[in-house]
C-alpha cells in the first residue's frame, strides 16, 4: 500500500498568494471597479466570469465604436459605455483595466492605461516581444500600478495543486514535460514544471508559425520538455504530463484550463518494470468550476477567469503589484522562449518545393 497524498476528492486549494502568506483569503471582497477595454468575445467571457468576484464591479466598457460599447454594456450589465478609450481611462470611476483587444495592440493599450494611473490585467499574449514587455513593466513601476500578464492557467486550482506537489518534491526531480496545444500554453507548462529560473541550454523547433509543429527544450542535468503545437481542426488530446524521478502528474484535458489532475506515485520507478507490470497507483483530484457562473457559448472552462480575478483583488488589497502565480520574471521568460522558438519556425509564406 502506498500512502495517499490527500483525500480522493478535493473541493478547494489554497491559492498560492494566500499559501505564501502574502494575502488574506477574505480580500476577494476588496473593491475594484473594472474598466473593460475592448468589447469582443474574450471580454464578454471575462466580464461574465469575473463579476462573480465579491469585490468586483464591472464599471465601464470602451470600444472603438460607442454603439458597440453600449450594446456590450446592456447585454452584460456593465455600468457605463464609452466610444474610444481615452475617456474611460481618464475616469476616476475606474480602478483597473482589463485589456481584451487584439494581441498586436496590447502594448499600445496597456501603456495608455498605465500612464493614466490604472492597474492593468492584460489578456495573453502580453506583448509581441520581451523587450516590449520590459517597457510596459517599467511604465507600471514608474506609475506604481499593477501590470498582470493574463496567463490564467496558473490560477486554476488544479494547476495550483500540481505546482504545490512539484515544489514539495512529491514526484521527485522533474525530468520530462510533454504538452500539446499552442505555443504559449505548452511553454508555460514547461516553466511551471522546471521553474522560471531554469533556462534551456538548447532549443530545437520546427513547423510554421501559427501552424502545427513542435519544439524540444533541453535543460541542464538531462531534463527535457517535448512540446507539440497542434493543428486546428483536429482531435488533439491536450494533456500535460509532468514526469519526475518518483512519480508523474497529469493535467487532464483541457490542460491549459484543467479541472482535474491525476497523480501517480508508485513504490518504485519505473512502476511496471519494477512491479511485475503492475500499473502505478493513481489518484484523481477534481476541482469543479464555480456553479454560480453562467457562460453560454464559451471556450472551454472560461469560468476560470474568476480565479485570476480573485487573486488580483487579494494582491492589490495587500499592496502587491504582481500575483505570485505568474509574476514578471515568468512573464518575461515565457516571452523570450516564444521569440526563440518563433525564430526557428517558418513564417508560413514559403511553399514546398
Amino acid at each position: 500500500m502506498t500512502k495517499k497524498l490527500m483525500p480522493d476528492a478535493v473541493a478547494s486549494v489554497v491559492p498560492r498568494d494566500v499559501a505564501l502568506g502574502l494575502t488574506q483569503a477574505e480580500d476577494v471582497a476588496f473593491p475594484l471597479r473594472w474598466g473593460i477595454l475592448g468589447a469582443g468575445e474574450i471580454s464578454r467571457q471575462f466580464v461574465r466570469s469575473s463579476r462573480e468576484c465579491a469585490g468586483a464591479t464591472m464599471a465601464a466598457v470602451a470600444a472603438r465604436s460607442e454603439e458597440k460599447a453600449k450594446a456590450f454594456a446592456a447585454a452584460h450589465g456593465v455600468g457605463r459605455a464609452y466610444g474610444g478609450y481615452a475617456n474611460m481611462l481618464a475616469s476616476d470611476e475606474v480602478d483597473i483595466i482589463y485589456v481584451g483587444t487584439l494581441d498586436a495592440l496590447h502594448k499600445e493599450h496597456c501603456l495608455m492605461a498605465l500612464e493614466a494611473g490604472k492597474h492593468v490585467l492584460c489578456e495573453k499574449t502580453l506583448a509581441q516581444s520581451a523587450e516590449d514587455a520590459r517597457e510596459m513593466y517599467a511604465t507600471a513601476e514608474r506609475n506604481n500600478v499593477m501590470l498582470q500578464d493574463g496567463v490564467w492557467t496558473r490560477f486554476f486550482p488544479a494547476v495550483e495543486q500540481a505546482r504545490g506537489l512539484i515544489e514539495a518534491g512529491a514526484i521527485g526531480d522533474v525530468v520530462m514535460v510533454q504538452a500539446d496545444f499552442d505555443m504559449l500554453y505548452t511553454i508555460q507548462a514547461a516553466t511551471l514544471a522546471f521553474g522560471a529560473e531554469a533556462k534551456p541550454i538548447n532549443v530545437q523547433a520546427s513547423g510554421r508559425v501559427g501552424g502545427p509543429g513542435g519544439a524540444m527544450l533541453e535543460f541542464e542535468n538531462n531534463r527535457f520538455a517535448n512540446l507539440t503545437f497542434i493543428a486546428f481542426p483536429s482531435e488533439f488530446p491536450e494533456v500535460t504530463e509532468i514526469t519526475g524521478t518518483k512519480g508523474r502528474i497529469t493535467l487532464e484535458q483541457p490542460a491549459h484550463c484543467p479541472t482535474a489532475i491525476t497523480v501517480r506515485i508508485p513504490p518504485a520507478t519505473p512502476s511496471r518494470y519494477r512491479g511485475g507490470n503492475t500499473p502505478s497507483p493513481m489518484q484523481r483530484f477534481e476541482y469543479p468550476l464555480p456553479e454560480a457562473i453562467s457562460l453560454p457559448g464559451a471556450f472551454p472552462n472560461q469560468q476560470g477567469f474568476y480565479y485570476m480575478t480573485e487573486a488580483i483583488h487579494r494582491c492589490l488589497a495587500a499592496g502587491l503589484r504582481e500575483c505570485p502565480q505568474f509574476n514578471q520574471a515568468e512573464s518575461l521568460h515565457l516571452l523570450e522562449l516564444i521569440s526563440t522558438i518563433k525564430a526557428q519556425r517558418t513564417d508560413g509564406s514559403a511553399q514546398a518545393g
